[in-house]
């Protein structure tokens, strides 16, 4: 029975010697505390070493794949045969059922065989004599630089720290150049200011002060080849009148030497522009033609990484830039930014300003797009650029032109935004209404009279109402209603009130003539006493007295 253990040197072939040592798996450790206890259990029949990390870095990914690799199919085909051994002990499955389809080997693959190798492990220097400790060590980082190379499949042509360089330089260099250029016009205005109104361009305005100087060499000296003929025949007529001061030879070799270096640094900014633009073509192929070189490496070194760069949204791409807008817009609650680095791309630029917006969300959808494709794409090409640019120019032509009806794709489009425009009204004044004074009868009859006679003179047409004058009557008829409940409930409510008074004027009434009555009842009965009292003590009444009385106290309460 064969042990197959890999290295980074290469691969180890081990004979088994005592196979009953599989089945005790708890103290198989015990078997390898020491080198001799461990060349008791397991003997080197073979080693296959690797040429180079070329050939261990394509084992190592054969092996990661469960794919059979050239140099161990020959180890294998030259010491295992059918006669000799039948079984094959692997660490891999998948290498193991590999090895049985190519060689038709039994391969044994288990938690056994697992702590197997793990005690070959704790004593492969040992066992395997032949390598030294260092050489060991180097190819087993070598093989891992390379392997992890392969996995995040990395290139180093793809560094893109280079362009986050380059492009900061560049900015750098730009701030530089101005700074120079507005020193040495300000410089060399005090003795020909003139000049500096005629030449607008700051190349063109250096390269004449270091080939002129003072001014008064303007008229002998040629310069065709920096200016056209209209433009020195201005520059040389104008320095015939200067207002400027007078200088020394010492002040003009100061700024001469000022002007050479703005020339240089000029020349190796043009260098450093096209080194970018070879390196933006090489490794982000899609977004530079998309955006542009100087936008695309912005955001890079923006992000950080082309790979950060494609992890990032497209709503993140297309703000990029204008974080501070963004926090100050969601921190007094007022619309955030459209818009970022990407602004300057020429596409946003070539847009007007109402379309700008949308231009710039579907370009920053398809800078994203086309990031990915240049970050995780293989054998990436531009077509995928060309194609979305070619869509973007297509749209921003149709969004310039107002053909809404192309842009869903669909007719229904222009259906949908009917209803955001506003349709103008014309609108009639009626002269009567306008009048605020009080119309008699007479009038009102001559105005009417008026009126049969224009309808019979003009034939009867029937108007049909509009949508909205029927929304109008509508809404009249409704208010109508409503005021005339309205009306109902109050007077329903002033006719409850006033039954409910008139109840309780009748009761306090009743009261009252209830009270009377008790009263005199009252005091009729203390003079029928007292009558009975005086009638007792001999005092005689007369009955005439009496009946008067009785009348008063009827008609009372009659």
């Amino acid at each position: 029975m064969f042990v197959l253990y890999e290295t980074p040197a290469g691969y180890a072939i081990f004979k088994l010697l005592d196979e009953k040592k599989l089945q005790e798996i708890d103290n198989l450790y015990l078997e390898f505390e020491s080198p001799e206890k461990a060349n008791k259990v397991v003997k080197l029949k073979h080693f296959e070493k690797f040429a180079d990390t070329t050939e261990a870095l394509s084992a190592a990914t054969a092996a990661v794949e469960g794919k059979l690799s050239k140099p161990l199919k020959k180890t294998l085909k030259k010491l295992v045969s059918d006669d000799v051994q039948n079984q094959l002990l692997v660490a891999d499955a998948k290498l193991g059922s590999a090895i049985k389809d190519k060689l038709a080997l039994q391969c044994v693959s288990n938690t056994a065989v697992q702590e197997l190798m793990r005690c070959i492990r704790s004593q492969s220097e040992s066992l395997l004599s032949g390598l030294p400790k260092k050489e060991m060590a180097a190819m087993a980082l070598g093989l891992a630089h390379s392997l992890s190379r392969y996995k995040l499949k990395f290139s180093p042509d793809k560094i893109d720290t280079m362009i986050v360089q380059a492009q900061c330089l560049l900015d750098d260099l730009d701030k530089e150049l101005n700074n120079y250029m507005m020193r040495a016009r300000e410089w060399y205005g005090w003795h020909f200011p003139e000049l500096g109104k005629i030449l607008t361009d700051n190349i063109a305005f250096i390269k004449t002060i270091k080939l002129v100087g003072t001014r008064d060499n303007m008229a002998t000296t040629d310069l065709s080849d920096i200016l056209p003929e209209e433009l020195e025949e201005k520059v040389k007529e104008a320095a015939e009148i200067s207002m400027g001061t007078e200088i020394s030879e010492e002040d003009i070799l100061n700024i001469q030497n000022l002007c050479d270096e703005i020339l240089s640094i000029n020349e190796y900014r043009t260098h450093l522009y096209d080194y970018l633009k070879t390196r933006m073509m090489a490794m982000a192929p899609n977004l530079t033609v998309l955006v542009g070189e100087t936008i695309g490496a912005r955001l890079i070194a923006h992000a950080g990484s082309l790979v950060n760069l494609a992890k990032h949204p497209a709503s993140t791409v297309q703000i990029l830039g204008a974080e501070k807008a963004l926090f100050r817009a969601l921190k007094t609650k007022k619309d955030t930014p459209k818009y970022g680095i990407i602004f300057h791309a020429s596409l946003i630029g070539s847009a007007s300003a109402k379309n700008k917006g949308k231009i710039s969300r579907s370009l920053a959808a398809k800078a994203s797009l086309a990031t990915r494709v240049d970050a995780f794409g293989e054998d990436v090409t531009m077509e995928l650029g060309t194609e979305h640019r070619a869509k973007l120019e297509m749209r921003l032509r149709l969004l310039e032109e107002g053909n809404l009806s192309r842009l869903s794709g669909t007719g229904k489009a222009k259906a949908k935004l009917e209803k955001y425009h506003s349709k103008s009204e014309v609108r009639s004044f009626k002269v009567a209404e306008d009048s605020t004074l009080p119309i008699g009868k007479k009038r009102k009859l001559t105005e009417t009279a008026d009126n049969d006679e224009e309808s019979e003179e003009t034939p009867k047409i029937k108007e049909e109402p509009s949508d909205e004058s029927a929304a109008q009557e509508g809404s009249s008829k409704k208010t109508k209603k409503k005021k005339h409940k309205e009306r109902q409930e109050s007077e329903s409510e002033q006719q409850i009130s006033k039954k409910i008074k008139t109840e309780d004027e009748e009761t306090m009434s009743a009261k009252k003539k209830k009270k009377k009555r008790e009263s005199e009842t009252a005091a009729v009965a203390s003079e029928e006493a007292e009558g009975n009292e005086d009638a007792q003590q001999g005092q005689s009444v007369t009955p005439k007295s009496e009946k008067k009385k009785k009348k008063k106290i009827k008609e009372e309460s009659a």
